[in-house]
């Protein structure tokens, strides 16, 4: 893990970058841990004020995206819908995730930022954990696959309360 970088640079997606974001979530590691959207769902998604796409940069190339939800939510929740890395399992991915923790609590009103994961995604769960989010519980067969068979999800949140307590720390 040393060639990690310690920071990785944000920035707002724009229309050029739809076909980095397919393809990632396309990759054969994502399969069974995160969604697919078609181009035209993408587009309309990014085309609206409730979410905001934001590309992960290291040595300023593109190396992940995040895709936030309901960024107009009344209550101050907003929810991660994807987070997708060109390299998974590297740790590169915990640096993006730290930095979008950041960004969100800095540039929204923010108060709660929920996101639901594969309960058998296991990596991710423990990443989540290491930066604050706390499981509020199972989401039981919430999602069919393809095949028919189902699934459950977790679902986390981290509060900007802990997320101010753990910045703090630093």
């Amino acid at each position: 893990m040393s060639d990690v970088p310690v920071t990785v640079a944000l920035r707002r997606a724009t229309a050029d970058d739809l076909g980095f974001v397919m393809a990632t979530e396309r990759l054969p590691e994502h399969e069974s841990f995160i969604g697919r959207w078609s181009a035209e769902r993408h587009g309309a998604a990014m085309a609206s004020e409730d979410f905001a796409y934001l590309i992960a940069l290291a040595e300023g190339e593109p190396v992940g995206f995040a895709i936030l939800r309901d960024l107009t939510d009344p209550h101050g929740n907003v929810g991660l819908q994807r987070i997708a890395m060109v390299a998974p399992g590297r740790g590169l991915g915990r640096v993006f995730l730290a930095s979008l923790l950041d960004w969100v609590f800095r540039e929204t009103a923010c108060h709660r930022l929920c996101l639901e994961v594969f309960t058998a995604n296991t990596r991710a769960r423990h990443v989540y954990a290491s930066l604050g989010f706390v499981e509020e519980g199972i989401l039981r067969e919430v999602v069919r696959r393809a095949d028919g068979t189902r699934v459950d999800q977790a679902l986390m949140s981290i509060l900007r309360p802990e997320w101010l307590a753990l910045r703090s720390a630093d």
